[in-house]
């Protein structure tokens, strides 16, 4: 059964593997922590599984047949060092994946496009500091930010009040946004597209509203949108100013 276990992520290599419910992700980050946890679900399968054919096996092949106490054994040495060291060594493994994973993840390589975001009670701001570009929306606005695709993106994620929650689901990615902490993180999307975002963390009274998207195009595309003129978007203090007033639905 040893050897099974051994061989089955090895044979499984080779095939389509299934989702297990999570995102395949869109980044190469999001696609990183994927394969983690596929690799985690696998891992989970095959040790289960085993588990359960270990208690099934003892289930049938040891019915209990009379009222006496089964005559008991000790100092298997053999089997006493095997069930301590295999599972010893199988959560080193995990362990290292995930330390590479996080690593590759957490990793900011030097990038041209910086977007610097930050989230206010109830929307979000997202700042080109090398065009001055800003993009503000709150509740019912949902701001979206743009970023090309196939080039490493910086972003530098705060909070102007509350502690809020930065997730892109599509990106299998999730960030705390904290006052006077700057969170310092990296985005390669791979294919142009529109990704939902939301705040995750309870933030007050429309958190449920604090909503974005993430617009990911072509660089020639990106390069044509940063240096569009437009009117000056509002400030964070006068957006908060005007929900706490109003409400979000004025």
């Amino acid at each position: 059964m040893l050897p099974l276990a051994i061989l089955a992520p090895i044979v499984l290599a080779g095939c389509q593997l299934p989702s297990f419910g999570a995102y395949k992700g869109a980044t190469a980050q999001g696609q990183d922590a994927y394969k983690l946890w596929q690799g985690f679900f696998i891992a989970g399968i095959v040790i289960g599984g085993f588990v359960l054919l270990l208690i099934v096996w003892a289930v049938f092949r040891y019915p209990r047949r009379h009222q006496e106490i089964p005559r008991q054994t000790q100092y298997r040495h053999g089997i006493e060092i095997a069930y301590t060291v295999i599972p010893l060594l199988i959560v080193a493994a995990l362990f290292v994946f995930t330390v590479i994973t996080e690593n590759e993840v957490d990793a900011v390589p030097k990038s041209d496009v910086t977007i610097d975001v930050t989230a206010f009670q109830w929307g979000w701001q997202f700042y080109y500091p090398a065009t001055g570009k800003v993009v503000v929306g709150e509740t019912l606005q949902s701001p979206q930010m743009v970023l090309p695709v196939n080039e490493a993106v910086t972003i530098h994620l705060k909070s102007a009040d509350v502690i809020h929650g930065f997730y892109v689901p599509m990106f299998n990615f999730s960030r705390y946004a904290q006052p006077g902490v700057v969170n310092t993180f990296n985005f390669n999307v791979f294919h142009t597209g529109v990704y939902r975002g939301q705040c995750t963390q309870l933030c007050g009274l429309y958190h449920s509203l604090m909503l974005f998207s993430v617009r990911a195009v072509s660089p020639a595309d990106f390069e044509a949108w940063v240096h569009q003129t437009g009117g000056q978007s509002p400030s964070i203090g006068h957006l908060k100013a005007q929900i706490h007033a109003q409400g979000p639905g004025a």
